[in-house]
């Protein structure tokens, strides 16, 4: 759960760069659709983990927890490469907080690298945007 709201922010930030990127207007309510869809992630991994190991519990909350919110985000943008972009980006986003999960001693200093990673290609990606 420490980790929710950096999925949530990091998520946030890719959307918003996807909406000015296209110029097609993410509305509020729908980042708050976004927003729910990443936050029953935690609540699928819980229940499912109930039932089957956390490792394939893990797997399968977070392949649907994709997989919803990147046709969401095709159906709002109308952009497959958005969609896809972002489908990688939460893939990455959960990759790494599995592995930090996994790696009690070093978590850390893994933790602090792939923030440090995260903010300096968020902007060096804020750079190359237009922002009127």
């Amino acid at each position: 759960m420490k980790y929710a709201t950096l999925v949530l922010l990091l998520t946030f930030i890719a959307a918003l760069f996807a909406e000015t990127i296209t110029k097609h207007p993410i509305y509020v309510f729908q980042y708050l659709l976004i927003g729910l869809a990443l936050v029953l992630f935690y609540s699928l991994l819980l229940s499912l983990s109930e039932h089957i190991g956390f490792g394939l519990s893990y797997l399968v909350a977070a392949v649907m927890t994709i997989a919803l919110v990147g046709l969401y985000i095709f159906g709002v943008l109308k952009s497959r490469k958005a969609a896809l972009v972002i489908s990688g980006l939460l893939s990455i986003i959960y990759i790494y907080i599995y592995v930090l999960l996994n790696l009690e001693t070093y978590a850390l200093l893994a933790g602090s690298v792939g923030l440090f990673i995260a903010l300096a290609a968020i902007m060096y990606g804020s750079l190359k945007m237009k922002w009127k």
